[in-house]
């Protein structure tokens, strides 16, 4: 991948998407003893980065795959991003979902004209329900995290930041699937003057630093974090560019998670779901280390259920 052809991807999907903006608060710089510049991707279409690497990964299929559909597994932002894109680029989309999938991500499926096929919650079953729709309608399989078009995509949102704001010292960014942070190290690798990627994930969910020390994607025995978008674990495509260009991760207890995240909505007064907040809480949480740096912070997405807030 080249600077050239990172750019040309955001050029393509450009039209799809929302170049989001860049906000500032001197508040937050004087908690933090640093400069913040949150890339607020709550702003998206449908909410979440997620749209990005949707767009593009259709966008790269052939004229006879996309008369065929796409398909995917999610219970969240991935497939709500990839019904939306699939809608906006005139493709069928088949959305694996578990039943227990809350009913308001449902409707916005369905509203995005996504074709729902429900399953059992585990992943066994979504995979191996998105395999028989693979089979008997023809249409691609995306991953959404673990396709390389997906994580190019899902860069932009990091080319964005640095295109303006250059001189950037780090990145904060959440992890879940991978796609963000290995879009995010791939951009920055191409794009940042020695800027440093830095991810952060709750202890609970803490499969990406396990990884990380081991060399081998490890897995959790349980997901019971309130960062409901960072439940899914790293894939073979997204971890090797994660252990190449990933500088550290940073582990976040549940309360520093509900704290940040309470902390941006009064401060800055813009809605943000607990896994966006996990950057920020990361940051907090080690602000000594990072005193007097320029710091860019990806907030992931602002899909919130706000019946069911944590403050």
């Amino acid at each position: 991948m080249t600077r050239k052809e990172l750019k040309h991807i955001h050029s393509n999907i450009r039209q799809y998407i929302h170049n989001t903006p860049v906000l500032t608060s001197q508040l937050l710089n004087k908690i933090t003893g640093t400069q913040l510049f949150f890339k607020c991707e709550n702003f998206q279409k449908m909410g979440a980065f997620k749209m990005r690497g949707a767009a593009n990964v259709i966008l790269r299929l052939s004229e006879e795959q996309r008369s065929k559909g796409v398909v995917t597994h999610s219970s969240g932002n991935f497939a709500q991003a990839l019904a939306l894109a699939a809608k906006s680029i005139g493709v069928k989309a088949y959305i694996v979902m578990p039943y227990t999938a809350p009913q308001v991500k449902k409707d916005a499926v369905k509203e995005y004209n996504g074709e729902i096929i429900e399953c059992p919650p585990t992943l066994k079953d979504r995979e191996a329900t998105a395999t028989r729709v693979q089979h008997k309608k023809g249409a691609t399989f995306i991953h959404p995290s673990n396709h390389m078009d997906v994580i190019l995509g899902q860069g932009t949102a990091a080319l964005e930041l640095l295109e303006t704001h250059k001189d950037l010292d780090y990145i904060f960014t959440p992890i879940g699937g991978g796609g963000l942070i290995a879009g995010t190290a791939l951009a920055t690798n191409l794009l940042g003057n020695n800027c440093k990627v830095i991810g952060a994930e709750p202890f609970a969910v803490d499969d990406a630093y396990r990884s990380l020390l081991s060399g081998n994607i490890e897995t959790n025995s349980s997901t019971n974090t309130i960062a409901d978008g960072l439940k899914t674990q790293l894939g073979d495509i997204n971890f090797p560019i994660i252990r190449q260009h990933v500088s550290k991760i940073i582990r976040v207890e549940e309360q520093e998670i509900i704290d940040a995240m309470k902390l941006i909505w009064e401060r800055m007064k813009i809605i943000i779901e607990p896994s966006s907040a996990v950057a920020f809480a990361a940051l907090l949480k080690e602000k000594e280390e990072y005193a007097h740096k320029k710091i860019g912070i990806i907030i992931s997405g602002g899909n919130v259920d706000l019946k069911d807030l944590p403050f």
